[in-house]
């Protein structure tokens, strides 16, 4: 799960700043067809459950025995 929110962290955050910047990754290209908030809000739900499903998969890894 660690991994899986690591990726969709940077994806959100790539695709924000690329937006920005008036590009876009090809694979999130449809974002923005429901308009450039509803964009805005999809990227920052990304990074958002990115960023938890990155702190959950942390503290799982940590309450496990090592060995």
């Amino acid at each position: 799960m660690k991994s899986w929110g690591m990726w969709l962290f940077i994806f959100g955050a790539g695709s924000f700043v690329l937006n920005m910047l008036g590009m876009e990754f090809v694979i999130l290209g449809w974002i923005d067809n429901w308009g450039p908030t509803v964009g805005t809000a999809i990227r920052v739900g990304l990074m958002v459950v990115g960023a938890l499903m990155w702190l959950v998969g942390r503290k799982q890894a940590a309450a496990q025995p090592a060995g």
